[in-house]
């Protein structure tokens, strides 16, 4: 379901009261129906909510990546993304205004990856995938962390989705201080990122936080401690007693060395002839788009 341009600034304004609702925006997607809470004001300059068909962001046109995505991973879900063939297609977001939108262009020899927040391999179906690939869902990311730790992450929570029959999860950046810097002066690099976890079954919560670097390391923060560091209260409507008492998070190493089930490639370099051929290539489905819209 995808929110309508009209309702874009009432569902921000709830976002920043504290009070918007799945039912307002994307169901099935949060717990309670309920979004993560700005708690840090200078994050909401610039918000924009999306709906996607497997996940929802908030959108700054500020930093222009992402503030976090949000999933709702079940056992029925991780095993139908398992089947889709991973397809790479970046394109800029069309919902987001010109001005306040990241490009394609921005990343090319940035030194930087495109770096999901909703994973491309979480996605149940390609249209879904095909969304992930988004500007909009995308951060800088260090190659080395993106295509190591950060997957191994990202694999550690899709078996564990599998394994509880569903988790809700929240993945956004961290932007610290005067040390965030800027791809072509325009997208800010994340100096953290985080993928918090919420298990209903069990009532319990924690999140992974990384350095966006190659050499860092990655720890177990509870949900208080990320609010504190993130700006964000993901998950509101837990109990202080839930947000504040991490849960035992897989060890993502497991599966950082070709063990996984999960054949696919995690990503391509987009830099010369592969970022030319996926730019040519969406260059083509916009022109075949908006020639069927004028058909039709």
């Amino acid at each position: 379901m995808e929110m309508r341009p009209a309702r874009n600034a009432l569902v921000v304004l709830l976002l920043l009261a504290g009070g918007a609702r799945a039912d307002e925006t994307c169901p099935n997607l949060f717990s309670d129906g309920t979004l993560p809470t700005l708690t840090n004001p200078k994050l909401s300059a610039g918000a924009t909510f999306l709906c996607f068909d497997a996940f929802a962001i908030l959108y700054s046109g500020v930093s222009r990546t992402p503030l976090y995505a949000a999933e709702h991973l079940t056992r029925v879900s991780v095993a139908a993304a398992r089947r889709v063939e991973r397809a790479d297609s970046f394109h800029d977001e069309d919902r987001i205004p010109p001005d306040a939108r990241a490009r394609v262009e921005d990343y090319v020899h940035s030194g930087y990856d495109r770096g999901h927040m909703a994973p491309a391999g979480d996605m149940p179906t390609p249209q879904a995938q095909s969304q992930s690939f988004s500007l909009a869902n995308i951060v800088p990311q260090n190659r080395a962390f993106n295509r190591g730790l950060w997957a191994a992450i990202e694999e550690s929570v899709r078996r564990l989705g599998s394994e509880r029959g569903e988790i809700y999860v929240i993945t956004g950046p961290v932007f610290e201080g005067g040390t965030a810097q800027a791809i072509k002066g325009r997208v800010l690099v994340p100096t953290q990122i985080f993928k918090a976890i919420y298990d209903p079954g069990r009532a319990e919560a924690a999140a992974y936080l990384a350095p966006n670097r190659g050499e860092g390391d990655w720890r177990a923060v509870s949900l208080k401690e990320l609010k504190d560091i993130s700006g964000l209260d993901v998950f509101p409507g837990l109990s202080d007693r839930t947000k504040g008492t991490p849960m035992s998070l897989p060890e993502p190493r497991d599966y950082s060395r070709g063990d996984s089930p999960d054949p696919r490639p995690r990503h391509r370099d987009e830099d010369g002839w592969g970022w030319a051929r996926s730019e040519f290539l969406r260059i083509l489905r916009r022109a075949l788009r908006d020639a069927l819209r004028s058909i039709l």
